[in-house]
């Protein structure tokens, strides 16, 4: 019955697999899998469990796995503590293949990225913003010569690769971890991208938004795709009450005809009433600013929204 389940839930994103091959296979109860999510990462595969409901067949579903895909690796991770509290820091297992297995590159697009199941609970790719970052390759390829990206809480960079790879001249990460940005760097040079000056900053969001308004820097395209908290250097980030302050903040360093992608998985926002703040609040700065577009996750998180670790929203403002 699992491997019945596993191949109906496959079949389902069968539209993603000429573009990618990082998706969700599984996302819990809509796939019929309560409590647990599926990830494919080219040959390796990770299992999350979200609640307890099976985990009594851990062994079981790590064998449907294996049997179904054939992968060189499954690692298993435990997101919640036996209290019922969210883990960050989540206990991880390779449950098949070997721990230099649980490393490797997967393709999206016409990008590549390093992706490491064991180094953190997140492997280097949130899968969820996948249409995003193809998006922003499109826009920057329709783009003229010399235009410039702001990528805020860049992670390992993966959106500016996308924006490099369309063209952009620029492309700015700020992230308050050197060793995250290290590892944008391994992803620019796996894609071919030299290093320019100005594209890694490691420090806060708003330090960078707010030094680059004093310089007079500009860019023609924003993400900001923040964590729900942060902390830096005694700085506490907080969605709920710092992140619509910051957009404006990053409104008056963007230029006309550009584009402000703005996204969170905090699970208390309500897609309308966000993509709504999100216009006031650029339209403080650019008046004739309009929505492109508002959404959530792609089609691989089935029942998106329904659960607190399936949730996203997502909005567009071009001004």
């Amino acid at each position: 019955m699992m491997k019945n389940l596993l191949r109906t839930a496959f079949e389902k994103r069968a539209p993603l697999f000429d573009v990618t091959d990082a998706y969700r296979v599984v996302n819990g109860a809509a796939d019929g899998f309560p409590g647990l999510t599926l990830d494919r990462f080219g040959d390796r595969f990770q299992v999350q469990y979200f609640g307890d409901e099976l985990l009594r067949e851990r062994r079981a579903i790590v064998d449907a796995v294996v049997e179904t895909f054939n992968p060189v690796c499954v690692v298993v991770k435990e997101r919640l503590s036996r209290s019922g509290k969210s883990l960050e820091n989540a206990p991880m297992e390779v449950a098949y293949g070997s721990r230099e297995d649980a490393a490797g590159t997967v393709r999206e697009g016409n990008a590549k990225f390093h992706v490491d199941l064991l180094d953190t609970v997140n492997p280097g790719l949130f899968l969820d913003m996948r249409h995003v970052r193809l998006e922003v390759e499109e826009r920057f390829r329709a783009m003229s010569n010399n235009v410039r990206f702001l990528n805020l809480f860049s992670y390992t960079c993966s959106f500016s690769v996308h924006a490099r790879l369309g063209g952009a001249a620029i492309a700015t990460n700020a992230d308050i971890s050197g060793k995250i940005l290290d590892k944008g760097r391994e992803n620019y040079a796996l894609n071919g991208l030299d290093l320019r000056p100005g594209e890694f900053f490691r420090g806060n969001a708003l330090e960078y938004v707010r030094w680059a308004a004093k310089k007079g820097l500009k860019f023609d395209g924003i993400v900001l795709d923040p964590p729900s908290f942060a902390r830096f250097k005694g700085m506490n980030f907080n969605v709920r009450e710092h992140l619509m302050p910051l957009v404006a903040d990053c409104a008056s360093i963007l230029n006309p005809g550009g584009f402000f992608m703005v996204s969170s998985n905090y699970s208390e926002f309500a897609l309308d009433s966000f993509a709504r703040d999100v216009l006031d609040a650029v339209r403080s700065v650019h008046k004739k600013a309009r929505t492109a577009w508002k959404r959530g996750q792609d089609i691989d998180f089935a029942g998106s929204g329904t659960t607190k670790d399936s949730c996203l929203v997502a909005t567009l403002v071009e001004v």
